[in-house]
């Protein structure tokens, strides 16, 4: 378990490093689509090598997610993700962005909620399930794909935390499929729909997420993400996954998901494209991005 847990630090760490260095790729890409969600978006931030990076490192996260998934619940899991926004915050100090009490207290109950959920936590494998949830992730990723490109044509403020929320879903959905993998081998892998779910879902989660960090207010987008990415999956955990925690710690459990989760949200500011400081007699330049999470 604790091997475990380290895999889910470890990915935190990969995620909220990655998010910086793809905000400033999702800002700075061209904003050609028009109205509503623009496939071709993805296209244009792999041409920045700071979001090529990124996606390493994504992938690192990912694969180190899955190890994870494999061992621990899906509430302690996805609360550890949501707390790369911790590591968000920290990273982008080299944009020259400091931070102030308030910000190291949110990083300080992350990290206190954390290990709170790593001490409730019961040790997982990975559940049985058959063909017929593996469908019906299927199907989700479906009908968030429609509800995404919907939700894409909406009004500014609409649009910016129902991407966000649908984004967060998606990562979700990548979550519970990655738990309910079984076997790593190809073959096996290959006939597994849970697989083509990650696939699926993934792409569509870092497409409207990175929509909507470049049309709207990222902290908006990155509140309604995390929440999306936490909740959904760490109830199917426990409804339908038989996720549980040690006896008699189901209430600490629950504190430190709520702490964990609610201080990660107090760090979405950093989200935000923070000015520069412009010299005098010269004109305000444009405000630059201080980093955001965008996955997993």
């Amino acid at each position: 378990m604790v091997w475990g847990f380290l895999c889910a630090l470890l990915s935190a760490v990969a995620y909220g490093v990655a998010s910086v260095m793809q905000a400033v790729a999702a800002k700075a890409a061209p904003d050609e689509g028009g109205a509503g969600v623009d496939p071709r978006l993805l296209l244009r931030v792999l041409k920045q090598w700071k979001f090529v990076v990124g996606l390493l490192l994504d992938g690192v996260g990912f694969v180190a997610q899955i190890a994870a998934l494999h061992v621990l619940p899906l509430f302690l899991v996805q609360a550890t993700q949501a707390a790369s926004l911790a590591v968000t915050a920290v990273a982008v100090r080299v944009f020259g962005v400091r931070l102030g009490a308030r910000e190291w207290t949110a990083v300080g109950v992350v990290v206190a909620g954390l290990a709170l959920l790593g001490s409730s936590a019961e040790s997982e494998g990975s559940s049985e399930v058959g063909l017929g949830f593996r469908l019906t992730l299927a199907g989700a990723a479906v009908v968030l794909g429609i509800a995404g490109l919907l939700v894409g044509r909406a009004g500014d403020r609409v649009r910016t935390a129902g991407l966000g929320l649908v984004a967060g879903l998606c990562f979700g959905l990548v979550a519970v499929a990655g738990r309910v993998i079984q076997s790593l081998a190809p073959l096996d892998l290959l006939r597994d729909p849970a697989l083509y779910v990650v696939a699926v879902a993934g792409a569509l989660a870092m497409l409207f997420f990175a929509t909507a960090l470049q049309r709207g207010s990222v902290t908006t987008a990155t509140a309604m993400m995390v929440l999306g990415e936490t909740v959904m999956p760490s109830l199917i955990g426990v409804l339908l996954l038989g996720d549980r925690t040690r006896p008699g710690f189901a209430v600490v459990a629950l504190i430190g998901f709520v702490l964990a989760v609610a201080a990660a949200l107090a760090l979405t500011r950093f989200g935000e494209p923070e000015p520069a400081v412009a010299s005098v007699g010269d004109q305000p330049p444009e405000a630059e991005p201080a980093g955001r999470d965008v996955r997993r």
